[in-house]
């Protein structure tokens, strides 16, 4: 089998950390080779330019600026980590990707698609994901996970986590017409509920999705 790109969005206290480690757990136990990464992030540069962003070093100088420093982290992320373990045959999970640049950046406000669309595909090429999970939950639900994860207040909020509520009520709009736009690619899954529930639901769309790739044996009957 060739390498698979499965990458995990969603807004703020979606989720996404824990469900990629259970995937990551499901997908090993079939004997699957998985990489574990994220943006921005996952490389040694990209890493530090996520510190950067998350600092809100890039914020006064607008979105379009934030962009071109996930998309710099990005093309060190696909050079150093995401092309090689695709190239040997591994399963590349990604928390976060090219949507989210998408989603932010475009709620932001100040970035038309068109401009987004076309940085990504400068900086992203060939590399799509073969499947985007999308995590969705009410923007409300979502800042007070964030809110409680950073232990109520006791830990500062980063960058996005800090932009107001209508802000995040856009974000999970714009992640949402992402999926309605390329449903082929993406499979939105409901997070507003049990974290047993939501991997249930992220296995039934990976199984969906490539059960003869991975060797998924269908589930018995009774």
């Amino acid at each position: 089998m060739s390498g698979l790109f499965i990458t995990l969005e969603g807004g703020e206290g979606a989720g996404k950390s824990t469900q990629i480690r259970r995937l990551a757990a499901r997908l090993e136990a079939l004997g699957q080779t998985v990489v574990l990464t994220r943006e921005p992030g996952g490389s040694p540069y990209a890493e530090r330019v996520r510190e950067a962003i998350l600092a809100g070093q890039g914020k006064p100088y607008g979105p379009f600026a934030e962009a071109l420093m996930f998309s710099a982290a990005r093309l060190d992320h696909l050079k150093q980590t995401i092309r090689p373990a695709l190239a040997r045959g591994e399963i590349v999970l990604c928390d976060r990707f090219a949507d989210s640049t998408r989603a932010y950046q475009g709620a932001l406000g100040a970035l038309n698609q068109d401009e987004l669309l076309a940085l990504e595909r400068v900086v992203v090429g060939e590399t799509r994901p073969d499947l985007t999970l999308i995590l969705d939950l009410p923007a409300e639900t979502g800042l007070a996970r964030a809110d409680a994860r950073r232990g109520g207040g006791e830990l500062k909020a980063d960058r996005f986590e800090s932009e107001n509520l209508n802000f995040h009520k856009r974000l999970r709009k714009a992640f949402q017409s992402i999926a309605q736009a390329e449903p082929e690619r993406c499979c939105i899954i409901d997070a507003d509920r049990d974290a047993e529930e939501v991997e249930f639901a992220i296995w039934e769309c990976i199984k969906q999705k490539f059960a003869q790739d991975l060797n998924i044996a269908p589930e018995p009957v009774d």
